[in-house]
């Protein structure tokens, strides 16, 4: 392989480099599922697993909190009974629990165990330091269960002086109930983490087999069969939507597809035909011995050469016109519309057609005056080709609408309603204007439309009595920002000279 020059490869070392996209770290990139089904499956099991844990964890916690709180509320009441026999030397040397509680045992000051329930009897006192409150503790087991124990101190004054009393109950109930809650998690949250996996799995799946569908589909779609359509659910979500627009978007490309195809044909055969003659008419005048009859031929040949370049110019701009460009690179400008109908009126040649203008003054829109004219010039051909013999321009202002309104009528034949639109169509000529001598071309209109579309407006054919009127409206111009007072006075304006020809003074122009 040849090496690169130097110049190149300094030119690609100033080359911008693309941005990283944020990401994960490459050894993670690998555990990241591939597939919006399998990615929708896994961040939905993440989510239900950490909602059912945090779920288990707060039902764990509440219910033994429960559990907890009821035991000490039956202990402290227990405790509290006893401490006010104490109080009222109604104190018996046995005690016997209540419910909710398992065991009492009162102890003076001095560590004596003054009574005791039943299964505690012949103990020794349970703690000699123990502050007054409630607490769960492994520290006392006197019912030997290996349990923890709910045990409450109340320390009341008597007669003998101070007494507390101790009411305890087993927390074994509490336990065994959390562990038969935990273990019911165990078992139920996994499954219903199962339960929730697959059946995210399959609606994903469910939901998203019409976008495989959609993008099978369009990859089987090819230029020659743009007819075909994805299909569209019935259902009326964002994948419906998504397969009505592909299908907008197809029938798009179809239309365009037949329009360029058919744009082929016609100008391969409107070019077909002035080639064939002028090959004809050369070859004739090639070979006749008479000059004047080379020379009519030479002529005629030069006026189809006149007619074809004229063709070829049109048909570039209509490439560009349909694939958008020209206009990007052409900036637009305030132009007075008025002006420039008046000069374009005014510098077509004479004809036998009298032409009379109504222009309204200081009609300003923005566009590219080039294209403008050319709007101008094909509506002025055509009106000339059929007027029998009057043309009128008229421009007005609309200004509730934004719109600069330009009539162009001739007294002519007419057209018939049913071809209003389709004197628009590239190549459309109308039985009276069949020949390409007195017809053009057939793109005069359709160039027209197009560049009143490019410039924001319309062309459209509007009734009329007789003749034809051919009406576009193009937007508007803004006004123009309010002169500054503190700024210097312009000097003396020069007119263009163009405008030499443009004698529009508010009134109306006639041209013989």
């Amino acid at each position: 392989m040849r090496p690169r020059p130097p110049r190149l490869l300094a030119v690609l070392r100033r080359l911008p480099t693309p941005p990283r996209r944020p990401g994960l770290p490459r050894p993670l990139r690998g555990f990241v599922p591939r597939s919006v089904r399998a990615r929708a499956t896994a961040a939905a099991g993440t989510v239900l697993a950490a909602a059912l844990a945090l779920a288990g964890a707060g039902l764990l916690t509440a219910l033994h909190a429960d559990l907890v709180a009821s035991a000490a509320s039956a202990t402290r009441q227990q405790a509290e009974s006893v401490a006010q026999l104490a109080v009222q030397g109604r104190l018996t040397p046995v005690l016997h629990a209540g419910h909710g509680t398992d065991f009492l045992q009162a102890v003076d000051a001095h560590g004596t165990v003054l009574a005791a329930s039943p299964n505690l009897a012949g103990r020794t006192a349970l703690t000699a330091a123990h502050r007054t409150g409630s607490r769960t503790t492994d520290d006392v087991d006197p019912l030997y269960d290996h349990h923890r124990q709910r045990l409450t101190a109340v320390t009341a004054d008597t007669p003998g002086g101070p007494v507390t009393v101790y009411a305890g109950a087993s927390l074994r109930a509490a336990d065994e109930a959390l562990d038969t809650t935990q273990a019911a998690l165990a078992v139920a949250c996994p499954l219903l983490l199962l339960i929730g996996v697959v059946v995210t799995w399959r609606v994903t799946g469910h939901a998203l087999r019409p976008v495989e569908a959609i993008r099978a589909e369009v990859d089987a779609i090819t230029g020659r069969d743009l007819h075909r359509r994805v299909p569209e659910p019935g259902t009326a979500d964002e994948i419906a939507r998504l397969a009505a627009t592909m299908n907008a978007m197809l029938d798009r490309l179809e239309a365009s597809g037949r329009r360029q195809r058919q744009f082929i044909a016609d100008a391969s055969h409107e070019l077909r035909s002035p080639l064939a003659v002028l090959r004809t008419q050369l070859e004739v005048a090639h070979t006749h011995p008479d000059p004047a009859v080379r020379a009519e031929l030479v002529h005629g040949a030069l006026q189809d050469t006149d007619r074809l370049q004229s063709l070829a110019t049109d048909l570039l701009l209509l490439a560009r016109l349909d694939a958008g460009g020209g206009a990007e690179d052409r900036p637009r400008q305030r132009i007075d519309l008025t002006a420039l109908v008046a000069a374009t009126v005014l510098g077509r040649p004479a004809g036998p057609h009298r032409r009379t203008t109504d222009l309204a003054p200081l009609v300003a829109v923005e566009g590219i005056p080039l294209w403008l004219g050319r709007l101008l010039t094909n509506l002025l051909d055509n009106a000339d080709r059929h007027a029998a013999g009057a043309v009128h321009v008229r421009l007005a202002a609309d200004r509730a609408r934004g719109l600069a309104v330009l009539d162009i009528e001739d007294d002519g034949p007419g057209i018939p309603p049913a071809d209003r639109e389709r004197v628009f169509e590239r190549f459309t000529r109308l039985d009276d204007a069949r020949s390409r001598d007195e017809g053009g071309s057939g793109l005069g209109l359709p160039i027209a439309r197009d560049i009143a579309r490019h410039h924001g407006g319309t062309l459209a054919v509007t009734p009329t009595p007789s003749g034809a009127r051919l009406t576009a409206t193009l937007p508007l111009a803004a006004a123009p920002p309010a002169p500054d007072p503190l700024a210097p006075a312009p000097g003396p304006a020069v007119a263009p000279a163009s405008a030499s020809r443009t004698p529009f003074d508010g009134h109306p122009l006639t041209e013989a």
